[in-house]
């Protein structure tokens, strides 16, 4: 992408039809974005200090014409990820559920 241009606020995931919250200093936040924006930080936070990355995660809203600033709710994405990495989060999982 050319340096003078911005990136849209959104893309459409084909595969689902929501749209991917791209977050811009200029476009605000509904609280429910801002809610699934922090979940999403935490968990990757703490997946991060057991050791596993889920290099996909984003936040999404359900329709793709919600945008934004009509989203009722907006969706933890976790994305796709190896299967190295789903295995070592079941054990965390498993560790952390007393298994």
């Amino acid at each position: 992408m050319p340096p003078t241009q911005r990136p849209p606020h959104h893309s459409i995931t084909p595969a689902t039809g929501h749209t991917a919250i791209v977050t811009g200093p200029s476009k605000p936040r509904t609280p429910k974005v801002q809610e699934a924006l922090d979940a999403r930080d935490a968990l990757a936070g703490a997946l991060s200090q057991a050791g596993v990355q889920l290099p996909a995660m984003d936040v999404r809203t359900p329709w793709a014409g919600d945008g934004e600033g009509g989203s009722h709710y907006a969706l933890v994405h976790l994305g796709v990820c190896s299967a190295p990495v789903a295995l070592q989060l079941a054990a965390v999982i498993a560790k952390g559920a007393g298994s």
